[in-house]
């Protein structure tokens, strides 16, 4: 027998054909995704100072279900939306109902939020109108305030802020939450008041308290036909820590189609790095 026909250099005795066939198994396996940061930004929401800014954070994209946030601001101020359990508004045949059986169930402002609940966001924006919309998110500076949706199919109402015509920048979306959670918004006090009661807070390590909201939406191509390999990944809101209150902005886009959402993986793995991250960017106190 040839020698090395029995084992390759550091194969520990495996025949080579063993070897070889393992190494081709071994190739032929999917690769793990890669999800890119897009942006990460972190103001200061007293002072307006920037503590972190990295990547294309002045490009504009999809706010998806971020826009909820603003949307709650508007329902509220404008009536529609009451309180954070009021209105209770039933789930009907025909709602969207890609959320799986937390979309079908009777929803307030507070479940809204907590499952991003799309058929909810249509019944506060068909309550305010396109105009309205547009008034409020120019009052808002939210990104381009373009609520007429896809081009000539009518359905900015439906889907405006999924892939569609509503768009802002990751700068624009923490000028925007800057202004919120400084209650500076120019619509009432109330309003923001339950605004920032709605969005999900979660507490870290560290005594972190984090309110935020994710999104997620795919690419359309010119046909409206969905790229479901490069979603995009939204996690918007605010963090407190040892009494100081930061606005922030994380993007991400995958690389491949991945299980799970990719706003949720923008939010873990902005949630895993905030200590770290702005640790040694703070000023003294």
């Amino acid at each position: 027998m040839a020698k090395g026909a029995r084992g390759a250099p550091g194969t520990r005795g495996f025949p080579l054909v063993v070897w070889c066939a393992l190494a081709w198994v071994v190739a032929l396996l999917p690769l793990p995704s890669q999800a890119a940061t897009i942006c990460t930004v972190v103001v200061d929401a007293a002072s307006g100072r920037t503590v972190v800014q990295q990547g294309r954070c002045d490009q504009r994209f999809t706010p998806a279900s971020t826009f909820k946030i603003a949307l709650a601001a508007m329902g509220f101020d404008a009536g529609f939306l009451k309180d954070e359990h009021s209105p209770v508004l039933p789930f009907r045949e025909g709602y969207p109902d890609w959320g799986g059986d937390a979309w079908k169930q009777p929803a307030d402002p507070t479940r809204w939020l907590r499952y991003s609940v799309v058929w909810y966001s249509q019944q506060v924006t068909h309550a305010l109108g396109e105009a309205r919309l547009h008034a409020y998110a120019e009052k808002f500076a939210y990104g381009n305030a373009d609520f007429s949706g896809d081009e000539g199919r009518a359905n900015g109402l439906d889907r405006a802020w999924i892939s569609s015509s509503l768009l802002i920048s990751p700068l624009e979306q923490v000028g925007f939450l800057r202004r919120l959670v400084n209650r500076t918004l120019p619509i009432g006090q109330r309003a923001m008041d339950m605004t920032l009661a709605v969005v999900e807070q979660a507490r870290l390590p560290g005594d972190w308290h984090v309110n935020g909201k994710t999104g997620m939406a795919y690419p359309r191509r010119a046909d409206y036909s969905l790229d479901e390999d490069h979603p995009w990944g939204w996690f918007v809101g605010w963090a407190r820590h040892e009494g100081r209150t930061y606005v922030f902005a994380r993007l991400i886009q995958d690389d491949a189609r991945t299980p799970g959402t990719a706003g949720v993986r923008a939010r873990e793995a902005f949630l895993a790095e905030l200590p770290g991250l702005l640790g040694p960017s703070l000023p003294p106190r």
